[in-house]
């Protein structure tokens, strides 16, 4: 079970918003009578919809607002005179554990997707489709798994020297939610291609996000190298400042000194570092005030060590 938790979390940071979206999304205008609305809604049994002028989002008009006019509201009532403005929305790109995250947060039952540069309406998502996306990608990974045809063992033999280490290396933005995660996904995928142990993968993989995510947060940016070779997975991150006064104090879980942006969007609960360390066989935190943290990580590939991150 925690095995399968594990993965589920995983698949949440890889995830965008866009892959669990459905693309074709039914519409009303501004000016549309209610009564229209209301054979839309039961002709296609939808809880609701978004509301577009020309091309630009401006409302979106719920089940419950239906009701509402229909128990009180007048026959010439328009969609614009129920409908919520300035809907909450999300963008394509976002990983979907933000939109999990917004779910919680706001509660609503669906929220409109818009493409982040031109600010169209491109989706809808909704809590059902969150579920069915991650339970797709819960089998393509599983079947994945099971006709895996090389395992790490395997490069590192067929190569000869005295040592061998492969060394990636990545940077990260910081103050920068909207891309964090791009980096542990990619490198997810590189130790899959290595054939990876799956319970080495999983462990890495929340490791070096919950590090990424870190820096995206509460840095001015860093980069993430990631040492391997035939006995250890090695995640070195580094920031620019601006440091961490007390580690013993951060090592906590539920200390967090974010900043209320990141609070808004879900974030900065005070976990990422109890997470890494259980994730880690190994956990080194240097740190100066003023002008950056260290934290090297150490996964060994030889051991089937399941981590109790997320739980």
């Amino acid at each position: 079970m925690e095995a399968r938790i594990d993965k589920t979390l995983e698949i949440l940071f890889e995830l965008k918003v866009e892959d669990a979206m459905k693309k074709e999304v039914i519409t009303a205008r501004p000016d549309d009578a209610m009564s229209r609305l209301n054979d839309e809604m039961s002709a296609h049994r939808l809880s609701g919809m978004p509301v577009v002028d020309g091309t630009s989002l401006v409302g979106i008009i719920s089940i419950s607002d239906l009701i509402s006019w229909l128990t009180n509201g007048s026959s010439g009532e328009k969609v614009r005179d129920r409908m919520a403005k300035n809907p909450q929305c999300l963008y394509a790109d976002q990983p979907l554990v933000h939109a999990i995250k917004r779910f919680d947060q706001i509660g609503f039952g669906r929220f409109p997707v818009l493409d982040r540069e031109s600010g169209t309406l491109v989706g809808i998502i909704t809590k059902g489709d969150v579920i069915l996306c991650t339970l797709r990608k819960l089998e393509e990974q599983y079947s994945e798994e099971e006709v895996r045809q090389y395992r790490a063992s395997h490069f590192f033999e067929d190569i000869n020297a005295d040592r061998i280490n492969l060394s990636l290396s990545f940077d990260i933005a910081g103050r920068d939610l909207d891309r964090a995660g791009a980096v542990s996904t990619t490198m997810k995928k590189n130790l899959k291609r290595l054939g990876m142990d799956p319970a080495v993968i999983r462990r890495a993989a929340i490791a070096s996000y919950e590090a990424e995510m870190n820096v995206a947060i509460y840095t001015n940016g860093g980069t993430m190298k990631f040492n391997i070779d035939s006995e250890k997975i090695t995640i070195i991150v580094q920031d620019r400042g601006p440091g961490i006064e007390n580690i013993t104090l951060a090592m906590k879980e539920g200390y967090s000194t974010a900043e209320p942006w990141v609070r808004d969007l879900g974030f900065g609960a005070g976990m990422g570092l109890p997470n890494i360390k259980k994730c880690s066989d190994t956990l080194d935190i240097q740190s100066t005030v003023g002008t950056g943290t260290m934290v090297t990580i150490e996964i060994l590939t030889g051991m089937n060590h399941e981590t109790e991150a997320g739980n």
